[in-house]
């Protein structure tokens, strides 16, 4: 948009422009100085970013001394945020959330659906259920894009604290101060094994039992893991596995090739497992189901794509507890 010398400057128009300039251009900076504290360096984030480290130098400075404060910490061999750095990064993360959301709402007022969703998830989700539900909402909403981050329970909270991810689908988090919960779907451990496999045909699968043979389990910062451990504890054992990963996938297909006992949740197993497996819940007479949680940043308003993909999300989770 030009405007002439005798333009009116009062103009609201003019001053609305005005105001977008300046904004974008704060957001720039606080751009840059996200890219120094992942790069670590400002010659490396300088490259990064495409241009010069001089240049780059100026502009943090001049930031700083604007600012009043310097917010990176100058080591032999880079820098790193201090402590008023990491107060700045995480306002300019708040921004950037209000920022999409508002640019959100005024493509819903426009009639045209856009936005950008970032979900931080269990593996669980990953082999049918994330895809089905992105793919439903795309279908309608195409101008919507997706990132999916896999994360375990207390990495998806941080994610949601310092705004890197909009929602949250994981298996009973540890922490849930800055958690809001959206919707539960309570899931039971189940074990998955060869469909040949003694314990195929136990009409009550009890968890001593798949404990004594070779198991390979999730490791101990994933939630599955967690309820086991503490079942485990209660009837005077321990989990042992002869493999620990933190790859479902690798439970999965491993169970196949020894006739080991596999831990997971029901919602990433599919329904029609490939000929060779089979899976059953735990008794809940060692081990209550665990909850698959829905959530978002506690007191954090969504961007109208989030929001309705969040509602979305639940409405499936509510249709699956009812079967």
């Amino acid at each position: 948009m030009q405007f002439s010398k005798c333009y009116d400057f009062t103009d609201p128009v003019y001053q609305m422009h005005r105001l977008w300039r300046a904004m974008m251009q704060h957001l720039d900076t606080f751009r840059l100085i996200e890219a120094i504290a992942r790069a670590g360096s400002i010659r490396k984030a300088a490259e990064d970013s495409n241009i010069t480290a001089s240049a780059l130098n100026r502009r943090l400075g001049r930031f700083e001394r604007e600012f009043g404060s310097q917010i990176f910490e100058r080591l032999p061999r880079g820098v790193r945020l201090n402590p008023a750095g990491e107060l700045v990064l995480q306002h300019y993360r708040a921004q950037r959330s209000d920022l999409a959301r508002v640019q959100s709402q005024v493509a819903d007022l426009t009639g045209v659906r856009r936005g950008h969703v970032t979900i931080a998830c269990s593996q669980a989700l990953l082999p049918f259920f994330l895809p089905q539900q992105i793919a439903a909402y795309r279908n309608a909403h195409p101008g919507v894009t997706f990132a999916v981050n896999v994360r375990d329970r207390e990495q998806a909270e941080a994610e949601l604290v310092s705004f890197r991810s909009d929602l949250a689908l994981v298996f009973e988090p540890r922490v849930l101060v800055d958690f809001e919960v959206l919707h539960a779907l309570p899931q039971p451990v189940c074990a998955l094994f060869a469909q040949d496999h003694p314990l195929a045909q136990r009409s009550e699968l009890r968890l001593r039992d798949c404990l004594d043979f070779p198991h390979i389990a999730p490791a101990q910062k994933y939630g599955v893991r967690g309820l086991l451990d503490m079942a485990a504890k209660r009837i005077g054992r321990t989990v042992a596995p002869v493999v620990e990963t933190e790859s479902f996938e690798l439970i999965r297909y491993y169970v196949m090739h020894e006739r080991a006992v596999g831990f997971q949740i029901p919602i990433g197993l599919s329904q029609t497992m490939d000929a060779g497996l089979s899976f059953r819940p735990i008794s809940e007479r060692d081990m209550p189901p665990g909850d698959l949680l829905l959530g978002q940043m506690r007191g954090r308003v969504l961007s109208v794509a989030t929001s309705r993909f969040a509602d979305q999300v639940a409405q499936a989770l509510a249709r699956m507890a009812e079967h």
